[in-house]
């Protein structure tokens, strides 16, 4: 096998660190296009009812006010103009194609002008007329009222939970979450007068846009044209096309000249959605030596009254232990409250909470280690296919943590170390995500002095693909990293995953392989005069031409082939897809989290102590993107811990602190420096360079591990979050 990892030290980051840093780098929002208008979305004031009448006299006073668009003033739409098509498309695209409301804070309005200040402004005096109904947002009361249901094959008999030496049975619940990063919800829409669709987006995968909006303006996808070349976070809020996108591209198509689209940091947390609350419980047993025999893990969750959506909760307990006996169920909760969708480690970061806590509680009632206890359990295949795990690590992932954060020196029982008011404690958890990859494309286009653009339609949205594309190019090729330039996030470049579920880099490899094989294919029979050159490994790309091997009589220039063929330039593009061996394994991603917490019991506060995390993430490509993937998630395990809670008003279904004063986030100052290491072991099985995607799992398992810590110091069991400092002083 190729190694392709001698990666250069000092080139190790982001090609767009700088850009980035400077504020060279332009987001959707910041591209200065000629004659720009700008559009500001108004919400619905009530959560459930009919919008009767909007009077817009008074806003369409102010100075620079151009349009207000609303149910009863915009352009056709083919996909959305009669109930039909409605009922086809995503229910948050057809906002202004019906007058009926189901959450508060939906768009009913879009205000046009000449200013952002302008638009701002005259937003505040439209004056809508609503006809009122009934509505419900409390998830407690009403879930109450709905019965689960199984998900998946019920495996083995119920009598091995039943009679199990030890078990435990307990209640979960998490808030809402919302993902909230640093770039908001941004269009820029501009018709071309030959019908072209121009679009400055804020997504994670641009040929997302492209299809969603073609279908909806009912025109040829290769007529839109979507550009997101940064992206300043996503979290999962960047899947979906949500209506600022729709809205801005009725508005161009409206007033005929480009028309932007920012959401405001409250619409962030009504109009791209959130992880919806959850309920659950879990039973788990195992005998008296620490096999597990059985689970029962039941889940209730919200989604909105227009679409149905399936967290699926209960699918990470089919795939991390290898249970004789499981059965999963689920309810999901209809609410007046906007669509929720995938949240980083969708599902499994909400299951893993309550299975991996049900599991430290077992622990301690059968005085069983807990590394132990999973390391003795771990699925050794795929228990629902049972297919053979391809690569799976998460038994080093575990001794190796335990080292590095001195598990030996962890109390067996609670309120052992004790410094005035603080206790210490100790807590692990794992976290397990399936290792995806699918289909992508990618191109290279050089010119006669070898230097070569890398082209994809993948985003890049934090996660470093850029660098880790010219690692790869570089190490495929041979061709020195300073002359690969790498252009994506645009949908005129080869068609790509969307960036997310940590499938990104794992789906995008394959391509930049065979699209690397294709380059040094042309190049040789331009050079060689072969038209097929069957041995690729023979080939070596250099900066300033081609050779076979270590036959330096057969180099030949990179001007020398330009001008033998009369070239301009060479282009390939190579697209990749799994595979059969896709067929023959399972393929998993995991971590293990050990952490360290200190609990003041006077004030109520949980300081984080160490953080220690270990991920097998097959080969990695990119340690410093790596790292800083891992450390990101790790934040965001203690924001769903310790801080992050999205409340509703009950009596109007309005949102309360929907900002960053009211809904909060770790900061610096909640943070150890966190400890991340990899096993850094590849799978080629899943992609030619052996990478697994790593996103997810340094999430999943987080919550747990510090809910388990917080155990471990005080003696106190949390089973629901956030744990604010009022829940740990009444404890």
């Amino acid at each position: 096998m190729l190694d392709i990892f001698n990666i250069d030290k000092q080139q190790k980051g982001r090609i767009e660190g700088i850009a980035k840093v400077t504020g060279k780098a332009k987001y959707s929002a910041e591209y200065d296009i000629p004659n720009l208008a700008h559009g500001v979305l108004v919400g619905s004031t009530i959560a459930s009812g009919t919008l009767v009448n909007l009077d817009i006299e008074e806003a369409k006073q102010v100075p620079g006010v151009i349009d207000v668009l609303s149910y009863w003033n915009k352009p056709k739409v083919a996909g959305l103009d009669d109930e039909s098509k409605r009922k086809e498309a995503f229910p948050h695209h057809t906002f202004f194609h019906h007058n009926t409301i189901q959450y508060n804070d939906q768009p009913i309005a879009l205000v046009v002008a000449e200013t952002l200040e302008d638009a701002t402004y005259a937003a505040t005096l439209l004056k809508p007329e609503y006809a009122k109904n009934e509505f419900t947002v409390d998830f407690k009361t009403e879930s109450k009222s709905f019965l689960v249901e199984n998900t998946g094959q019920i495996r083995g008999k119920e009598s091995l939970l039943n009679n199990a030496d030890y078990s435990v049975e307990q209640d979960y619940t998490i808030a809402m979450e919302v993902h909230n990063p640093m770039e908001m919800h941004a269009t820029i829409a501009q018709w071309e007068n030959d019908g072209t669709l121009k679009l400055f987006d804020k997504s994670q995968g641009v040929n997302g846009v492209q299809g969603a909006i073609a279908g909806l303006f009912d025109m040829p996808q290769e007529n839109i044209i979507v550009n997101s070349e940064y992206v300043g976070g996503g979290f999962g809020a960047g899947l979906r096309v949500w209506f600022n996108t729709v809205a801005a591209a009725m508005a161009a198509k409206q007033l005929q000249r480009p028309v932007k689209v920012v959401l405001t940091r409250p619409q962030m947390f009504t109009m791209v959605g959130y992880r919806p609350e959850s309920w659950q419980r879990v039973k788990i047993g195992a005998n008296a030596d620490g096999k597990l025999l059985g689970i029962n893990h039941q889940a209730k969750h919200n989604q909105s009254q227009s679409k149905s959506f399936g967290e699926g909760i209960t699918g990470i307990s089919r795939k991390v232990y290898a249970f004789e006996y499981l059965k999963t169920e689920r309810a999901r909760i209809p609410l007046h409250l906007s669509v929720p969708t995938w949240m980083r480690g969708p599902g499994d970061s909400t299951g893993t909470f309550a299975v991996e806590s049900a599991l430290d509680e077992l622990c301690y009632k059968m005085d069983f280690d807990p590394v132990k206890l999973r390391l003795k359990n771990i699925a050794p295949q795929d228990m629902e296919s049972g297919k053979p795990w391809s690569t799976h690590y998460l038994n080093e992932c575990l001794e190796r943590g335990a080292k590095e954060i001195g598990w030996e020196n962890r109390p067996k029982q609670p309120k052992q170390l004790k410094d005035g008011d603080w206790y210490t404690g100790y807590g692990m958890a794992v976290g397990l995500w399936n290792a995806m990859r699918r289909g992508s494309g990618a191109s290279i286009e050089m010119n006669s002095e070898g230097d070569i653009i890398v082209r994809t339609a993948m985003t890049d949205i934090g996660t470093g693909t850029g660098q880790a594309m010219v690692n790869m190019t570089h190490s495929f090729t041979g061709i020195p990293k300073d002359k690969i330039k790498i252009e994506l996030g645009n949908s005129l470049h080869p068609k790509a995953v969307t960036q997310g579920g940590s499938w990104g880099l794992a789906s995008l490899s394959g391509a930049i392989d065979a699209v690397c094989t294709a380059l040094k294919q042309k190049l040789g029979s331009y050079a060689y005069g072969n038209s097929e050159i069957t041995n690729m490994e023979a080939i070596k790309l250099t900066d300033m031409g081609i050779q076979t091997g270590a036959n330096t009589d057969s180099f030949m220039s990179y001007a020398d082939i330009f001008s033998k063929n009369a070239l301009d330039k060479i282009y390939v593009e190579e697209y990749s897809s799994p595979g059969k061996k896709a067929e023959d394994f399972a393929f998993c991603s995991s971590a293990a989290h050990f952490y360290k917490v200190k609990v003041n019991t006077l004030t109520g506060k949980v300081k984080m102590e160490r953080m220690v995390i270990v991920v097998d993430g097959g080969k990695i490509v990119n340690p410093k993107a790596a790292e800083n993937q891992i450390i990101g998630a790790g934040v965001g395990g203690v924001g769903m811990a310790l801080t992050e809670k999205q409340d509703i008003d009950f009596s109007t279904g309005r949102l309360v602190g929907n900002d960053f004063a009211g809904y909060h986030v770790p900061v610096n100052a909640d943070m150890p420096m966190i400890e991340v290491s990899f096993i850094d072991k590849p799978d080629y099985n899943r992609n030619p360079i052996g990478a697994k995607g790593l996103g997810e799992v340094g999430l999943i398992g987080s919550a747990p591990a510090i809910t388990n810590a917080i155990y471990n110091a005080i003696g106190k069991r949390f089973t629901s979050l956030p744990i604010t400092p009022d829940k740990i002083l009444v404890s």
